[in-house]
């Protein structure tokens, strides 16, 4: 009788595939097996690429005259990894049975779980005869593992992923081993003396080195950052109510200050002495009274936020939880194998015209499952208000902006599992769920007043908006925030407490206010302010700012051309952020998760920077990783793709070894 094979990416991916499709299935030694089917799994990576001395013994040595190493696209040479053998065996014996007609390759979808299938499949050589067809889900349910597998595509279809996986592997290989080596060899005794060690090496990556960059050059504007005292002026002025209405003076077209050196920006003079003398000569004059010129009135609605993908809510855990990338990562993906959420290694925020569809079933399924009486309360008001939000209209589903996977939502299935959850995981759904409640409910209206004071040309402003509908806000306000007082938390509250629009004495819209009225000045205060340095990166923080590192580069041309790439995957920042502490080139604050350099780190910038700048640079990292995303798509050929980096390469190391 005549088989079907399916391979996971992990055991315990395989055990929901057999619940499925063999539920009677006989366990084996690495696999399950029933009259119909055999389900395999990997574990992890099984195949990796092989080190140079592989190639050549004497390539083991780190020698300038066996630079750059740069294999012959058909040399490329790969192994399998020594402690995982056994369960490549297993896979491969079962690849290569003559009874499997259909393989199905699922493994994790995306980039990475291809490259990893691959590979196996590449190594141990399948049965010629079967064919091998590709699963993509979105989540480990029932039914999607069901339409998984009736729609699964042949391979072929996938090969340009496949190109683009075995592209950045290579691309990673050949950066990290060359220039890791070079810059060791160059600079190697130089950096250990520094670090009055007896030996060192330099390890360079194209993501990694990237990463040090942006946390050294952060930390060193900090450091050399000097606060900058300034002086601004508040009026006080007294309505017919008796209520004390401030405004803060700005200079405007009709300002005697106008262009003035003796300020520091719109609203600030550099020297107190200079902020008094403007008073006493400008606004003091025997008429103590200031004309309303401006009054406009406003509403205004806010839609809730987009859904999470993978850096928003790495991001979200590290502010809420203390959580690093990595433990996020590790954690949410467990929520998926236990069939809670979808796919977490995402970077869209939207629906998928598909989904938006169905999506009932998952708003039903928390609705009758999901006992939890806050969540529970905020369905009532949903069922209460008759909320009806046109999703499908809405910003929250877009075709456009998914690739590989829509957005991170809650399955409204698998609760048999979440009371056996670690209590950090069933925070971390939770945290989900209310995102994605929130797109149903109204956005947040408020009502906005901007007003204008003249006093003899001299202008003074206040604002205020006031929530008259809370809408969203109210699932958004009940996310526990953070409550230890860290770096982190004081900036969040920095974020949330400054604003200019919402903290004034008095609510403007309670006033009976109209243009042209008049006001009593009550007297002129002078408010001491001064200039902030810029934060330190959280690992939270750190991984959004990789998501949109092609936001910083400076050419607007190539930013555009690069729009949308960022620095690493969704699958590996959290992995890039880990491995530099790793190996010291970075510490993160165990409580509050700031990154700081260390000192080795800052040494190996000072190297990279005088020697490839580039390296640090997100210009050259964003725009490899738009490289790889065009091969993915077809709309280059991996050989374009492969002579670009090899010239690269060559180039930098002729002008390296010349310069030295």
């Amino acid at each position: 009788m005549s088989k079907k094979l399916i391979i996971t990416e992990k055991p315990s991916v395989a055990q929901e595939f057999a619940k499925v499709v063999a539920p009677g299935a006989k366990r084996n030694n690495g696999y399950l097996e029933s009259d119909t089917w055999i389900i395999t799994w990997c574990v992890g990576h099984l195949v990796t690429m092989s080190y140079p001395e592989v190639y050549d013994p004497n390539l083991k040595l780190w020698r300038l005259d066996t630079l750059p190493f740069i294999p012959a696209e058909d040399e490329w040479k790969y192994e399998v990894i020594k402690n995982v053998a056994n369960q490549f065996d297993i896979v491969k014996g079962l690849l290569q049975r003559e009874d499997v007609e259909t393989i199905y390759n699922a493994g994790d979808s995306g980039r990475e779980g291809e490259y990893i299938q691959r590979l196996v499949f590449m190594m141990a050589k399948p049965n010629p005869k079967a064919e091998i067809l590709r699963v993509w889900i979105d989540s480990q349910t029932e039914d999607e593992i069901k339409r998984g597998i009736k729609e699964a595509k042949p391979e072929s279809e996938y090969n340009n992923l496949s190109d683009s996986a075995y592209l950045r592997a290579k691309e990673d290989y050949l950066i990290g081993i060359n220039f890791s080596r070079l810059l060791s060899i160059l600079f190697g005794r130089t950096l250990a003396k520094q670090l009055e060690q007896e030996k060192a090496s330099i390890s360079v990556g194209r993501v990694m080195t990237c990463v040090l960059g942006m946390v050294v050059s952060r930390e060193r504007e900090i450091r050399d950052f000097k606060k900058t005292p300034y002086y601004k002026i508040l009026g006080k002025f007294a309505t017919k109510e008796n209520f004390i209405l401030d405004a803060e003076w700005k200079v405007s077209e009709t300002s005697s200050m106008l262009d003035s050196p003796k300020l520091y920006n719109e609203s600030g003079f550099r020297k107190e002495e200079d902020a008094k003398e403007f008073i006493s000569s400008k606004l003091t004059a025997e008429e103590k009274i200031a004309t309303i010129i401006e009054l406009k009135k406003s509403k205004q609605k806010e839609n809730a936020p987009l859904l999470f993908n993978l850096a928003e809510l790495q991001n979200e855990c590290t502010r809420l939880f203390k959580l690093t990338p990595d433990e996020t990562l590790e954690n949410v993906q467990n929520l998926y194998e236990k069939k809670l959420v979808t796919y977490p290694r995402t970077d869209a925020r939207v629906l998928s015209t598909a989904v938006n569809k169905v999506i009932s079933k998952n708003l039903n399924g928390i609705a009758k499952n999901y006992k939890d009486e806050e969540i529970q309360g905020f369905i009532k008001q949903m069922t209460e208000n008759k909320y009806k939000i046109d999703l499908a209209k809405s910003k929250y589903v877009d075709d456009k902006k998914i690739t590989d996977h829509y957005a991170i939502i809650p399955t409204g299935q698998g609760y048999e599992n979440l009371d056996k959850l670690p209590e950090v995981q069933k925070k971390i759904y939770n945290v989900i769920v209310k995102r994605f409640l929130q797109i149903y409910f109204p956005p947040a209206e408020y009502n906005k007043i901007n007003l204008t004071l003249d006093k003899d040309g001299e202008n003074f402003y206040a604002s205020t908006r006031i929530c008259t509908n809370e809408g969203y806000l109210v699932i958004a306000k009940s996310i526990k925030k953070g409550t230890e007082k860290d770096a982190l938390n004081e900036e969040d509250l920095e974020a949330e407490n400054n604003s200019d629009e919402e903290n004034l004495n008095v609510d403007l819209s309670k006033l009976d206010l109209k243009k042209g009225q008049k006001l009593d000045i009550s007297n002129f205060e002078i408010k001491e302010s001064e200039t902030t340095p810029p934060k330190r990166y959280s690992s939270g923080s750190m991984i959004l700012a990789m998501e949109n590192a092609g936001k910083l580069i400076e050419d607007e041309e190539l930013r555009e051309q690069i729009k949308g790439a960022g620095i690493g995957t969704s699958a590996t920042r959290g992995g890039i952020i880990a491995k530099l502490e790793r190996i010291n080139y970075i510490d993160i604050n165990k409580k509050t998760q700031i990154i700081t350099p260390t000192l080795m780190g800052e040494k190996i910038y000072d190297i990279i920077i005088k020697s490839m700048p580039d390296m640090l640079n997100p210009t050259l990292t964003a725009s490899w990783e738009k490289g790889l995303d065009m091969v993915s798509k077809g709309e280059i050929k991996s050989d374009e793709f492969m002579s670009k980096l090899k010239d690269y390469i060559n180039k930098k190391f002729d002008k390296l070894v010349v310069r030295r």
